[in-house]
């Protein structure tokens, strides 16, 4: 086992094998290759990255249909073991767009954000962000987008000035207009009076927001949001959304988020897809998916799409390697 410090957060690189994990701020990404892990902890990269072949369509590689799509997803499939978790699907996301990907439990959602965020390897098809292709530049393509995790990524023993810090340090801000864009984005999210408290004596909705501030820090293009309003009180979503318009409207960011709960992406989205058994079933408005099943709300177009059964919720890493830990305590 390898460990790389970084200021105060530790990264810990484990090898199974020929499985790599790496554990950095409460997150585990597993199956990594060195050149992955090489990208978050500023190993010496590899520069032998394929070719691509060019397109019968006439396009230059990677380029999408509409030039206004900051997000361009063809064909993409994920297998796991003989398991197809995604199959073959397409779709473009507009820049300036906020896009709502919604689907039941085990539907496809996280194992889709993973790939179009370099967490995981399509086993086909094709993903190019802000112009840049993932199988053959993957800095770049971390350099264009800002993720707020479904499960927590704070460090908890640190300060939320501190974790803010650290995250800019990582990401490459100037020195010179660092602490000028921390003070405002925690401004933004309200925190700015709280930014030397530890992140452990935070509430549930601060916590979210210092995550959303992280996120935006480096200027991203792209947001991509998984569940972050989940568990969260009808006020405190209320805020979060209104902090994600105000940056969307001022800086013309692209904002990509999953949510199960539909009076959210009904009044948020500009456009929605619904992803249900690893396949996109439906695209559109709400208003459009709504006239397509005669339905009065979202809630209710999305159960006409995808079926009243209660589907069971997805396993992740993170929830595996706590099992794990817990497996490991009961037999000490």
């Amino acid at each position: 086992m390898r460990d790389f410090r970084r200021e105060s957060q530790q990264m810990l690189v484990e090898r199974f094998g020929s499985v790599v994990r790496l554990i950095h701020g409460g997150r585990v990404f597993e199956a990594l290759s060195d050149e992955e892990i090489g990208t978050l902890v500023e190993l010496p990269q590899k520069t032998d990255a394929p070719i691509p072949s060019p397109r019968e369509d006439g396009r230059q590689p990677g380029a999408p249909a509409n030039p206004a799509s900051i997000i361009v997803v063809e064909g993409l499939v994920r297998r796991f073991d003989g398991f197809t978790a995604v199959n073959r699907i397409s779709f473009e996301v507009r820049a300036g767009e906020i896009f709502a990907f919604l689907g039941p439990n085990g539907a496809g959602k996280s194992t889709t954000i993973k790939m179009l965020t370099t967490l995981l390897e399509p086993s086909e098809g094709r993903i190019l962000l802000d112009g840049n292709d993932p199988a053959c530049n993957k800095d770049a393509v971390r350099k264009s987008f800002g993720i707020v995790f479904q499960d927590p990524s704070l460090d908890d023993d640190l300060t939320a000035l501190e974790n803010v810090r650290y995250h800019a340090v990582l990401y490459n801000v100037p020195k010179n207009t660092r602490e000028a864009k921390i003070e405002e984005l925690l401004k933004l999210v309200e925190l700015w009076d709280r930014r030397n408290a530890l992140v452990k004596t935070y509430s549930g909705g601060m916590k979210r927001r210092l995550e959303i501030a992280r996120g935006l820090l480096h200027h991203p293009k792209i947001l991509f949001l998984d569940e972050p309003t989940l568990g969260l009180d009808p006020q405190t979503r209320n805020h979060i959304w209104s902090y994600i318009r105000d940056v969307n409207r001022r800086e013309g960011m692209t904002v990509f988020f999953t949510t199960h709960y539909m009076d959210e992406a009904e009044r948020v989205a500009d456009r929605i897809a619904i992803i249900d058994h690893g396949a996109i079933i439906a695209t559109g408005s709400a208003g459009e998916l709504m006239n397509r099943t005669s339905a009065s709300s979202l809630e209710d177009a999305f159960i006409a799409l995808t079926g009243s059964a209660i589907r069971e919720e997805e396993v992740s890493a993170v929830d595996r390697m706590r099992a794990r830990r817990r497996m490991f305590r009961r037999n000490r």
